[in-house]
């Protein structure tokens, strides 16, 4: 039977820990590495919603993208919320591995998958960013109507632009989760025209609009949400054993 290091061990192989951020927490958060694994909830963050549908589900593992612990936790007091859903899973003997800043560097199981989602083709990556996919799209479109696609695809609740709507939008830089600044000489040296990202700094979308380069804020949640259900697929894949359900 497969077992908690059987599929964890395999995450370290596709994203190996030690390229993970310093200020990164991934790996195993909760639980025992040898325990047997029948089901597996993925979702983005650790929160009460997801540990019910993990404790309806019958899961022996929750595999999460943002690490529960994440620095500021220095008690598991069950009247502290963070505290409460740590001792719940311990309760239940719920394992729960974290892949974060690791995950985001494997550009296929990431940053491709938003651009593609966008409809986005000719993806390329470049070593002078910390993570990020450029790509362009089929043809032009006008600003407007690229948001409009963006929420759309993201099954977005809306997109935030400090841009002219009647701005051109064909070669994209896009980055899930929340935009890296020292991106920004890469990007301007590929001739990106739109930055495409879950969250940006108000300071920074004026630095880029002053540079001609839009910005679409497509929400943090919106733009990782769509990697669970890649990975999930391959690990159904590799273990047959194992039913991986996606919460998002």
């Amino acid at each position: 039977m497969t077992k908690v290091i059987d599929i964890t061990s395999y995450l370290d192989t596709i994203f190996p820990r030690e390229s993970a951020e310093s200020y990164d927490n991934p790996g195993l958060i909760t639980g025992s590495s040898s325990r047997d694994i029948k089901t597996c909830v993925l979702t983005l963050d650790i929160t009460t919603d997801s540990v019910d549908f993990a404790l309806a589900s019958g899961a022996d593992l929750i595999i999460c993208h943002h690490p529960l612990i994440f620095g500021g936790i220095d008690t598991v007091n069950e009247e502290n919320v963070y505290g409460n859903l740590i001792s719940r899973m311990i309760r239940n003997d719920i394992s729960s591995f974290a892949a974060h800043t690791n995950l985001d560097k494997n550009h296929e199981f990431s940053n491709d998958i938003l651009a593609r989602t966008l409809g986005a083709v000719s993806l390329y990556n470049s070593e002078n960013v910390f993570c990020g996919t450029f790509c362009e799209l089929d043809k032009e479109t006008d600003l407007k109507s690229f948001i409009e696609v963006v929420t759309g695809k993201l099954a977005s609740t809306g997109a935030i632009s400090i841009n002219h709507l009647d701005n051109k939008v064909h070669k994209l830089f896009v980055q899930g989760g929340s935009f890296d600044e020292d991106s920004i000489p890469e990007i301007r040296a590929q001739g990106v025209d739109t930055v495409v990202s879950g969250e940006i700094k108000h300071h920074i979308c004026v630095l880029l609009n002053e540079l001609g380069i839009n910005t679409v804020i497509a929400g943090h949640r919106e733009t990782e949400r769509i990697f669970m259900p890649y990975l999930a697929e391959v690990l159904t894949s590799k273990f047959t054993d194992v039913r991986f359900l996606v919460r998002l």
